[in-house]
């Protein structure tokens, strides 16, 4: 800070820091507040102010808000504020001047903890977000420093928002059309108590799920340094990506902070104003927890539900980010008791704002005190992480007997969940593993969690695993075990990019990315959460298997069609869009007990808006533990089935070229492998 400033009353909007020419201007809200200091510091480490400036409430107030312009302040400096007020724990007050706060609008954060005065221009190079249409879209979940961090991603900035586009390559030969981050607003990694049993080192908060600061990307992720450089970092790499064609979603969690329960440390919501930042209980002293999380935030209060569009308005127009998943949003459903609303006016205004309306918005339709909305989360457009799907199609291809019909509803858009309220196939984002859970290679390769260093007891972490490991727990030698692990990846992945939705992929999975069996890594910053792109060579295969997988699906509008199926064509003609068959070529018997499902697409018009036809294709899923054969409907109009895809081949048989397809010698019928996956195609 400059040594000349002057001091005047300022302006209470917009909140946080606003950069002029000449100075700052500071606006922070606290109602039951009597007094506001501005501290500012000469350097991160200092433990007291440089200079502090008292808010004078007739001068520097306007209803709830204190504001002051600064004078002679730029970008760079280092600030905090003090609070004064009503210690008052029964009546829900727990102010306390001795505490330094963090602005809730800070846009970085230093490695202290000190918020930065950020300067928001940044050459964008006309720059806009992308917003593909969610149905085109391609979502690949990764974890910013986990993706580069490891020494086998020979990237020159591990770890960081550079070491992600240097990953760029990668990304675009891969196919994916959108980044979704793991938390990348500040959060303290240190704030983890637990320790491995094992090796007695303390663990991380990895994830991330446990917000500082809901305005400033994480500082430990910028090679540029935690001043400010963040910013700039950030922006460059969304920059590149989209210039690469490739979008950004961020996980957001409004549903707590990092502040815990009434003896957890108080950053800056508890000092501003707790009573109106939290969902307290009957008794006041004490917070309601519906996020496991020891508290809750008080998302449809009007100040915590402007703070939150402030959020998302600041990280899609200053960041240009393309769209947010909700971690726990059912919890922004809840009212002030806790109780969930029919009509959540936070959710509404997310799904109407103006702002937002192009942004991608996607919910985990659930909370940790029993909410579960999958199929029915309010507000309108949003998206859903699509547990039913997850878990039917584990069912299915895990062998558990009557699964034909489930497996079916979600290949074909989960129309149970998303038809009744007029959504579409796409809001059903379609996964088989996510961060939280066993990845790709561990599902078929541990019956159980094997979570022991993660420091809980093994109490932590999903028992419901529908997992299968063929044999052997773990890791194996063992040719043929591998040999069936490898097809049930590649049927996993099929299905995945074969069934109607939204299709997210958790990254790693295209190389059998391993926890070694932990399903909770959430505390494990190390090898067990690193990518090791080795493996990427090591199983060159079924990343050459994902990567023909989603050319496919993005080369044939059949799979991303924008409307469920109706049982006839696009002009309404009685020739069904889709039909189903047992294995003797007879109509499907539902009746089934052993997995087995076969289909015919009509791809005629399957794009209407670009009033162009797909082929026609015939899937078979043979989840028995024996060879089927199948009997083949006739293609139509003298065209003949072409094999494309068979996971029971090796590599690159499993999945054939573009024009290198090559007709079947037995155009009647065709025999499947035990637990494999045949696409064929009609030309």
């Amino acid at each position: 800070m400059k040594a000349d400033i002057k001091i005047y009353p300022g302006k209470p909007v917009p909140l946080g820091t606003v950069v002029v020419d000449s100075g700052v201007q500071f606006s922070v809200f606290s109602r039951h507040g009597n007094s506001v200091g501005l501290l500012f510091f000469d350097s991160d480490e200092d433990k007291n102010p440089g200079k502090e400036i008292i808010l004078d409430p007739e001068k520097n107030r306007t209803g709830d808000i204190w504001h002051v312009f600064i004078y002679g302040a730029e970008p760079g400096d280092l600030y905090m504020y003090t609070v004064d007020g009503p210690l008052e724990p029964e009546a829900g007050h727990r102010f306390d001047k001795s505490i330094f706060l963090l602005d809730p609008y800070a846009k970085a954060v230093t490695e202290f903890g000190k918020g930065v005065v950020v300067d928001d221009s940044f050459d964008w190079m006309e720059d806009r977000p992308l917003n593909y249409p969610l149905r085109h879209s391609i979502i690949y979940e990764t974890h910013v420093r986990g993706l580069t961090i490891d020494p086998s991603s020979r990237v020159s900035c591990p770890g960081t928002y550079r070491g992600v586009i240097e990953k760029i390559p990668y990304f675009l030969e891969l196919g994916i059309s959108s980044l979704e981050f793991l938390p990348v607003m500040e959060f303290n990694e240190n704030e983890n108590t637990h320790r491995n049993p094992v090796t007695g080192e303390k663990l991380k908060n990895y994830w991330g799920y446990s917000t500082i600061a809901f305005f400033a990307p994480k500082g430990g992720y910028s090679s540029s340094g935690s001043n400010g450089g963040q910013v700039s970092e950030f922006k460059e790499m969304v920059r590149e990506l989209h210039k690469a064609g490739i979008e950004i979603i961020l996980d957001v969690v409004f549903n707590h902070t990092a502040e815990m329960d009434e003896n957890g440390p108080t950053y800056n919501f508890r000092g501003y104003d707790n009573s109106i930042y939290y969902i307290l209980d009957e008794d006041r002293r004490f917070y309601k927890d519906f996020t496991g999380c020891r508290n809750t935030l008080n998302c449809n209060h009007p100040i915590v539900r402007s703070f939150i569009l402030d959020c998302l308005h600041y990280w899609v127009v200053e960041m240009h980010v393309d769209g947010f998943r909700f971690d726990l949003g059912s919890v922004l459903g809840r009212d002030s008791a806790g109780n969930l609303l029919e009509n959540p006016p936070v959710l509404e205004k997310i799904a109407e704002d103006p702002v937002l309306r192009n942004t991608k918005i996607i919910a985990e339709a659930w909370d940790a005190a029993g909410a579960y909305q999958v199929g029915s989360f309010p507000g309108g457009r949003w998206a859903e992480w699509n547990d039913k799907y997850r878990d039917d199609i584990r069912k299915f291809w895990r062998g558990d007997i009557h699964y034909n019909g489930p497996a079916a509803t979600r290949i074909t858009g989960s129309s149970d969940l998303y038809l009744r309220d007029g959504r579409k196939p796409f809001h059903s984002i379609n996964l088989i593993t996510s961060h939280d859970g066993f990845t790709l290679n561990d599902l078929v390769s541990y019956k159980s969690k094997h979570n022991l260093i993660n420091g809980e007891d093994r109490r932590d972490g999903t028992n419901s695993n529908y997992s299968c490991n063929f044999g052997h727990e773990g890791s194996t030698e063992d040719p043929e075990v591998n040999r069936t692990r490898n097809r049930y990846i590649k049927n996993y992945l099929a299905m995945l990019f074969l069934s109607i939705g939204t299709p997210m992929i958790l990254g790693g999975d295209e190389f059998r990315r391993s926890q070694r069996g932990n399903n909770n890594a959430y505390c494990q910053d190390n090898e067990i959460s690193w990518y090791n792109w080795g493996l990427a060579e090591t199983h060159s295969d079924i990343l050459r298997f994902t990567r023909m997988l989603i050319a496919f699906r993005q080369s044939h509008p059949a799979f991303h069609r924008p409307e469920f199926y109706t049982g006839t064509d696009s002009n309404h003609n009685m020739i069904p869009d889709i039909s189903w068959f047992s294995p003797d070529g007879t109509p499907m018997n539902w009746e089934l007990k052993e997995n087995s499902l076969a289909f015919l697409i009509d791809g005629s018009k399957a794009e209407i808006e670009a009033d162009r036809d797909d082929n026609d294709f015939y899937v078979i899923l043979c989840g028995q533990k024996e060879q089927q054969k199948y009997i083949l409907p006739k293609p139509i109009n003298g065209k003949k089935w072409f094999l494309i895809i068979n996971t029971a081949c090796d590599s690159p048989s499993d999945s054939i070229e573009p024009g290198k397809e090559e007709v079947l010698s037995n155009e009647n019928a065709i025999t499947a492998e035990p637990g494999s996956v045949i696409v064929l195609l009609a030309k």
